[in-house]
């Protein structure tokens, strides 16, 4: 480039002739015509160069290629260089470098065109699932993120749950168009087994039961990415590897998921004043535009599945691997339980709704508060589980259990509390409390006897005829004595 400069300035600047700078040069005139027309010559062949090597390899690149899908997978894929070395086991005596380039052009000509799209208000939205790490209590899991994203306004919802399933998929969808305000008219996934029972031909999907009563109650239109294709809805998955990198990181860390999920969408909604990525417009200004478009909400849908569960003779109930108390009444009943994304309610006959946080596979929820009428009677099993059930019997429990156990031994203040349990059970919370407190507040020995059953006077008139001249004496411990002297003899 630098002669390209001489040449020129000398012809164009310094006024010097074609044939002078080419003799002063030792250059050709016609390069010297050549660089004056063209600062930046290209080289320009009357026909292609001969490529008798590629030429020759080209079709059997082409067949490998094309075949090895039947004898690799995504992970034992076929490299570039390891194509080399079949050919030259092969015979081909074939440089490495014209096997990547082949593979490149080849790639190159397999590759799906992609068309730049635009978004109507109110028109698209976009789902899908991410595994994030959290950190709760202290204890650091795996999580999973639910995100939807509408499309025109950029306007994303997430939230946490702790797994992947059913359930969390359909409360995301409730959660997310309540926060939202409204539906959109059309919602892409990916072919994810919460809404996709089985794919059939072309884009046609037989819907999961619950996905489908979803979708007949909110009124919009599922669409479905082709199999194996990463961007049909590419607007979410990258929006979803954003959130983690911005939102998530570092690890978000709280006393509950529901703080993390908390501060996460607080900081989702807090991008609504950032521009639109591609427009001259805020999320804010766009949102207001599209909220005006999506389908009112009437009443939530109920991501709830309902399911049978066999109560066992301790009162548990089974529910999807994990163990939940119900009151002692109802052993051995077959009840309905409704698992949430986050709770299983258990209910009773008579109505009596029963909530546990959900717990993990073989985890258990135990309240103790369920058994108060079987532990009246058994002072050894308050005993075993005493921790526990002052944790769920809650205020003064724990102060009366340290009054009974400084003034009897500890067997007789197990006692003693199987005796209050018992008239906890028969009075109830509100008769009972108040006169613990009481003789917690005046020191006096905390001791609660039963109540005694007054006898009813029945009359005459109220008993069978047949019974009326009846009289029976009353028992008294010597005539007891007596029967057992008379026995012995």
């Amino acid at each position: 480039m630098d002669q390209v400069h001489v040449i020129r300035h000398k012809v164009l600047v310094e006024g010097r002739t074609q044939r002078a700078v080419a003799r002063e040069l030792g250059v050709s005139r016609v390069t010297v015509k050549k660089y004056l027309a063209q600062a930046a010559p290209v080289r320009h062949e009357a026909q292609p160069r001969p490529r008798p090597v590629s030429e020759a390899v080209g079709p059997r690149i082409a067949a490998l290629l094309a075949e090895s899908p039947r004898w690799t997978t995504a992970k034992q894929r076929l490299t570039a260089t390891r194509l080399h070395q079949l050919l030259r086991a092969e015979g081909y005596a074939v440089g490495v470098t014209v096997v990547k380039e082949a593979v490149a052009e080849w790639k190159r000509q397999q590759r799906e065109p992609l068309v730049p799209l635009t978004y109507r208000a109110g028109e698209l939205a976009q789902v899908d699932f991410f595994e994030v790490v959290v950190d709760v209590a202290g204890v650091r899991r795996k999580a999973w993120l639910f995100l939807l994203r509408l499309m025109y306004s950029g306007r994303d919802f997430g939230w946490i749950y702790e797994r992947q399933d059913q359930i969390s998929f359909l409360d995301g969808h409730v959660r997310a168009f309540a926060h939202l305000g409204g539906v959109p008219a059309r919602i892409a996934y990916d072919n994810l087994k919460p809404a996709v029972a089985k794919i059939l031909a072309g884009r046609e999907r037989a819907l999961t039961l619950r996905f489908a009563a979803l979708v007949s109650h909110y009124l919009y239109e599922p669409s479905f990415c082709r199999p194996g294709v990463g961007h049909d809805k590419g607007g979410v998955e990258a929006r979803g590897k954003a959130v983690r990198l911005q939102a998530l990181t570092p690890i978000p860390s709280a006393d509950s998921l529901d703080a993390i999920n908390t501060a996460l969408l607080a900081q989702l909604d807090g991008r609504v004043d950032t521009r639109r990525a591609g427009t001259t417009e805020t999320i804010a200004a766009r949102f207001a535009e599209e909220a005006r478009l999506l389908w009112p909400l009437d009443v939530p849908f109920v991501a709830e599945a309902p399911t049978t569960v066999s109560i066992s003779p301790r009162a548990l109930g089974k529910v999807h691997g994990a163990w939940y108390s119900v009151p002692c009444e109802w052993a051995d009943l077959d009840l309905v339980a409704w698992v949430g994304a986050t709770t299983v309610t258990i209910v009773g006959r008579e109505g009596t709704r029963i909530t546990h946080p959900r717990q993990p596979f073989g985890g258990r929820s135990i309240d103790y508060r369920h058994y108060l009428r079987a532990l009246a009677t058994k002072p050894k099993a308050v005993r075993e589980i005493l921790p526990d059930l002052l944790r769920d019997l809650g205020a003064p429990f724990p102060a009366v259990w340290d009054q009974l156990v400084a003034d009897h031994t500890p067997l007789d203040a197990a006692r003693q509390l199987a005796t209050i349990l018992g008239v906890l059970t028969a009075e109830g919370a509100s008769a009972v409390i108040p006169r613990l407190e009481e003789a917690l507040r005046t020191g006096a020995p905390v001791r609660l006897p039963r109540r005694a059953t007054r006898a009813v006077a029945l009359d005459d008139e109220a008993l069978p005829a047949t019974l009326r001249d009846i009289e029976v004496a009353s028992g008294i411990a010597a005539d007891y004595d007596q029967w057992l002297q008379d026995g012995a003899a």
